[in-house]
């Protein structure tokens, strides 16, 4: 049997990729239910909005799924460099009449923690992910205690090592073509990051963990290649970005059906990590990679309200579109058909 249907106790060697912001509990349950790995994003949910999706979850399957969080350190505030952030966006400010002053600061995403495992805990789920590497030993110990299988993100060799080492179970080999958040965390350097296809069977030969490709992956035909190199699976997420469950805006689902989304950037201008989006005006303009944006999350706040007027206005210009290289797979169609499809011409591929 595959190692990681087997270690997940799956149908299917697909993983739904969690995308915070653009979907909830719906999207997991859809592809849970119908033998793959449905993923529920919790990058962006306190307590009681996490525990209200797990509740769903939990009401509407038995089959696995996959919880995910972000486990970044959060950086002490820079007024200064915020201050010149909010300099550098002055004027989108003053052409969508958004006032500065209004503007709170903070974080927005906080890294897994205490509190939320407390949650989590009560739901015991079969699978927990991390995305920027793994939180601290405590906390790994406690997610295996209540017998949860530990996915992480390695976007070099040097991480997947690092990921086993220190108690994933299996792990998920992030190429530059994934769309959304770079998972590095040893090294800020994305010349030393690959594409899929070089890096997976690097990371098979590296690690005695199963392995899972990302990036690119839009069809059974990108899951064979990925399977043929060794991987036990893959991970897709824009893939899934037009499915009735998911909750992309109607600006998102616009570029992903024009022109638009045959050009993405690896950019920092939405959050102040690399995270590979559509390419906007945002993105040309202050972009793709400032200098001038806050460390991650930080960078988020001066954003948000921008995106909110501009999207009022039915605009994408300073949203986050994130989507990977390959949108080709990305279809409007409920999420069960699209993992039934991927399964059917996966016995062909």
């Amino acid at each position: 049997m595959n190692r990681l249907r087997e270690l997940l106790g799956v149908e299917l060697p697909i993983i739904q990729a969690p995308m915070a912001g653009v979907q909830g509990s719906a999207l997991a349950v859809a592809v849970s239910t119908v033998g793959a790995l449905g993923s529920l994003p919790g990058a962006l949910l306190g307590a009681d909005a996490l525990r209200h999706e797990l509740m769903a979850i939990r009401a509407a399957t038995d089959r696995p799924y996959n919880v995910n969080f972000f486990c970044h350190a959060t950086p002490p505030a820079d007024i200064d460099r915020d201050a010149r952030w909010r300099e550098t966006l002055a004027p989108y400010f003053t052409e969508l009449g958004v006032d500065m002053a209004g503007i709170p600061s903070g974080p927005g995403r906080l890294p897994f923690s205490d509190d939320i495992a407390d949650v989590l805990e009560e739901f015991r789920p079969p699978v927990v992910s991390f995305h920027f590497g793994l939180p601290s030993a405590a906390l790994v110990q406690r997610v295996h205690g209540w017998g949860a299988k530990i996915l992480s993100t390695a976007t070099t060799v040097d991480e997947a090592r690092w990921l086993e080492a220190h108690g994933a179970d299996a792990i998920i080999a992030q190429g530059t073509e994934a769309g959304g958040h770079r998972g590095h965390f040893l090294s800020d350097d994305l010349q030393a990051q690959m594409g899929t296809m070089a890096l997976v069977p690097q990371v098979v030969r590296a690690v005695n963990v199963p392995v899972i490709a990302a990036g690119g992956i839009a069809d059974a035909r990108g899951i064979a290649a990925a399977l043929a190199l060794g991987a036990s699976g893959a991970q897709l997420g824009t893939t899934f970005l037009l499915c009735p469950e998911a909750t992309t805006s109607v600006v998102h689902r616009a570029a992903l059906v024009s022109d638009a989304a045959r050009v993405t950037a690896m950019t920092n201008v939405f959050t102040g990590r690399p995270a590979r989006s559509i390419v906007n005006r945002l993105v040309r303009e202050v972009g793709p990679l400032s200098a001038m944006a806050p460390a991650f999350p930080l960078a988020t706040a001066a954003i948000t309200p921008l995106r909110a007027a501009a999207e009022r206005e039915g605009s994408g210009d300073f949203s986050p579109l994130w989507a990977g290289q390959n949108a080709s797979g990305c279809r409007e169609m409920p999420a069960m058909a699209i993992v039934m499809d991927l399964a059917t011409a996966l016995l062909y591929a």
